[in-house]
């Protein structure tokens, strides 16, 4: 019983500590990430567990195995974190664990930043229920912000404690769920405060080199042609985006009157969302068509650029140690290390070689 309560004040003071992940700013904020995370703890269960019990239907426990095959790949193959992440499930009832709020200003792609104590200040504030990110939301939409609220299906608390599958993706096509679960894993292995782009660019290099690795050692034909239109879908996603924000830099950056700025702004999301409508340029990607149900604003590129800004920097390094993803990390590691400035230097050389 006494062990039970130590390791009960212990999870929730991790939790209270890792809560600032979302940029906590009162008690308040502390209070809802305790519940949410408590919530996950009160409804995950082994897999094993899972796969016994009779109400389990075939599909799901189809998806554990599965899940488990990749889970074990991504520690076999890819070199991460071996842990008890991923090794329990969690049905929550609803189709994300969180929401996220970016916001930017009218006339800028700079977000908006939140600080914490453990992982440092990030370009988001996340929350467990939607209207508590709705209103967060229109509070900085009222104080005249753009602003996005982003359902998300996984989040990482980075290894301190052990992250579940959760009915939000295990329904995502297989590659898709590979790519989720190497992607959150690779956050676990490194991390660097103050560094958003840093993060998330290399978790989307060691998904997609994950992704791909994975796809060759199932040998599957109908698997490669699902992961590949997936591929497809999301590259056309990532050129509009990148094109479109190019366009906005040009416009703030201007000599243009502000209000001249705005109304080209306007005019460029507009043909955006135009382009979408008949293209339907994410059309493939899951959970993706909900990006374009808000109004288009800075907000949206700041999240999208977040995830991709450096990854031609990391694709280079990763060739550079000709694919041997351990060498890799430990590149990784060592540019961790550096001062922001020096690190952004090596980053911008690794990226010009890239295009060379």
């Amino acid at each position: 019983m006494r062990d039970c309560l130590i390791n009960a004040i212990r999870r929730i003071a991790l939790v209270l500590v890792f809560a600032s992940q979302w940029g906590c700013a009162s008690w308040s904020y502390y209070g809802q990430a305790v519940v949410g995370q408590a919530e996950l703890w009160q409804r995950q269960s082994p897999i094993a567990t899972v796969m016994r019990d009779p109400q389990t239907s075939p599909a799901l426990r189809a998806r554990l195995q599965q899940a488990q095959q990749i889970r074990d790949f991504a520690v076999r193959e890819l070199g991460l974190p071996d842990n008890q992440s991923y090794r329990r499930y969690a049905d929550l009832g609803r189709p994300f664990v969180v929401w996220t709020v970016f916001a930017a200003p009218p006339l800028s792609l700079s977000p908006r930043q939140w600080c914490y104590p453990i992982a440092g200040c990030v370009g988001y504030r996340g929350f467990f229920t939607a209207d508590s990110a709705r209103a967060f939301a229109e509070e900085l939409r009222q104080a005249g912000d753009d602003v996005y609220v982003a359902g998300v299906p996984a989040y990482s608390t980075l290894g301190w404690l052990a992250d579940p599958l959760l009915n939000t993706f295990i329904e995502y096509p297989e590659s898709e769920l590979a790519r989720l679960l190497f992607h959150e894993l690779a956050h676990q292995l490194i991390y660097v405060r103050d560094d958003s782009g840093f993060n998330e660019s290399f978790a989307t290099v060691v998904e997609t080199v994950g992704v791909a690795r994975w796809l060759a050692d199932q040998a599957n034909p109908q698997l490669e042609a699902q992961a590949l239109a997936l591929i497809q879908a999301r590259r056309r996603f990532q050129d509009e985006m990148t094109n479109t924000r190019i366009r906005l830099e040009q416009i703030y950056t201007s000599t243009a009157a502000d209000s001249e700025q705005l109304t080209q702004k306007a005019q460029v999301l507009k043909a955006v969302q135009e382009r979408y409508r008949l293209q339907q340029v994410v059309a493939a990607r899951p959970n993706a068509e909900h990006w374009f149900r808000q109004p288009l604003g800075n907000a949206h590129f700041v999240a999208v650029t977040m995830y991709h800004q450096q990854v031609s920097a990391f694709n280079a390094l990763l060739v550079n140690h000709q694919g041997d993803l351990l060498r890799f990390y430990q590149a990784v590691r060592e540019l961790a290390q550096l001062p922001l400035g020096e690190r952004l230097q090596r980053l911008t050389a690794l990226r010009e070689q890239h295009h060379e």
